[in-house]
């Protein structure tokens, strides 16, 4: 089989998982081409990885000019089913229930040009069905790719992509061959809005490479080390993790935190650290390659993430940082979210606090900083989970098990 594999960036540094999943793919024997909204960039370190950026077929990456050509070249040579991919994409723009704003709209036509563009310049390698991982503006043009194409299409929702950006989503659910569900938080979700068979929506997670991860051995000495790692975006809860630290220093537990990640919270977290006086606690790390991360992962006694609903009405999925931290035989400590309750059991294979309660948070932290013995039994059941249920190899069979069943439709 031959597929499409869609993403805002592919590869990008954040989303491992999506280029994980292209590579565990072509190794199961399905072909898989990438494509990406935007450039993937250059800058990439492995050759692995900057090979895929270079085959990596752009939609908006080569240019807005480049695009409007490749769009009316494939609208000049195939003016019928042309015609019928722009008519559709203008009826979805001015039907659509979940785009409010006038921008909003003209962004669906400009993305059914961008659906042109794609099956333009994808039609030589005679793709048979297109996946998009990020259910808006990647799914919104694979749809379009797929329909001028006379393929089929799946994708994959994740967080933002299906609260706080959310556009069409009725009508993919609906047009879609499959939809790929993260988590059974998600299958509900959707099938609330577009009620289809459990087969229609396959339980797929996000999987992590369990071979470049094992157990946790600490290569720290001194004060217990807490780490966390994400965008710095509310929905994280790194202001929580910041307020929490402060509580744990003024009852005299002696422990530092690094955290890694950028993000547009930057400077206010690092504000709130040092107002917090929490200069020589906190460490404010950066952006860092997966490799960095999972390389530093073990030095943790504690991964934190304290996930919440952020005032837009955003909130996590599964991050798959946690997966890999449980993974690595860390303790995880996390939000109480619906989809992180399918990754940590609490109290069985890690902790879950309510959002926004720092004391619970500070206290749950106390606990298992001051029994390394409980912390690790934890930890040795999350590594477990991971690898009976969130797998990289066990997804993409998955995965690909869904694609098969698709083409043989």
């Amino acid at each position: 089989m031959r597929i499409i594999m869609m993403a805002p960036w592919l590869p990008k540094l954040s989303e491992t998982f999506v280029y994980r999943e292209v590579f565990g793919l072509r190794e199961s024997g399905i072909e898989v081409l990438p494509a990406s909204v935007h450039h993937p960039g250059t800058d990439w370190n492995g050759l692995q990885l900057r090979a895929l950026a270079e085959e990596t077929i752009q939609v908006y990456g080569k240019g807005t000019m480049a695009m409007l050509l490749d769009a009316v070249k494939e609208a000049a040579r195939h003016p019928v089913i042309s015609a019928a991919t722009l008519k559709t994409a203008v009826q979805d723009a001015l039907k659509a229930e979940d785009v409010s704003t006038r921008k909003g709209r003209f962004k669906i036509l400009w993305q059914g040009l961008g659906g042109l563009a794609l099956a333009g310049r994808s039609r030589g390698h005679r793709p048979e069905h297109i996946h998009a991982h990020m259910a808006h503006v990647p799914t919104t043009i694979a749809m379009y790719a797929a329909m001028q194409l006379g393929i089929g299409f799946s994708f994959t929702g994740h967080a933002a992509d299906i609260f706080r950006d959310r556009s069409l989503l009725k009508q993919k659910l609906e047009r879609a061959g499959f939809v790929r569900c993260i988590s059974y938080w998600h299958r509900e979700f959707y099938k609330g809005i577009v009620d289809r068979s459990d087969a229609e929506y396959p339980v797929v997670r996000c999987g992590v490479d369990t071979a470049e991860t094992g157990d946790a051995q600490k290569g720290h000495d001194g004060s217990e080390l807490i780490i966390g790692v994400g965008r710095l975006v509310p929905k994280k809860g790194f202001d929580l993790l910041l307020r929490a630290l402060q509580v744990l220093q003024s009852s005299g537990r002696d422990c530092r935190c690094r955290i890694i990640g950028d993000g547009p919270e930057r400077a206010n977290l690092e504000s709130l650290a040092a107002s917090l006086g929490l200069q020589d606690v906190v460490t404010f790390e950066g952006s860092m390659d997966n490799t960095d991360i999972l390389e530093m992962l073990p030095q943790a006694d504690i991964f934190a993430l304290p996930c919440r609903l952020d005032a837009t009405g955003d909130k996590d999925g599964i991050p798959v940082v946690l997966m890999e931290a449980m993974a690595a035989g860390i303790c995880c400590v996390s939000g109480d979210l619906p989809t992180i309750r399918e990754l940590i059991t609490s109290g069985e294979n890690g902790w879950l606090v309510p959002p926004e309660d720092i004391n619970a948070l500070a206290e749950t932290l106390e606990l298992m900083l001051k029994d390394p013995r409980n912390r690790q039994s934890l930890a040795g059941r999350g590594r477990r989970r991971i690898l009976e249920e969130f797998s990289l190899e066990i997804n993409v069979q998955r995965l690909k098990t869904a694609l098969l069943t698709q083409q043989s439709v």
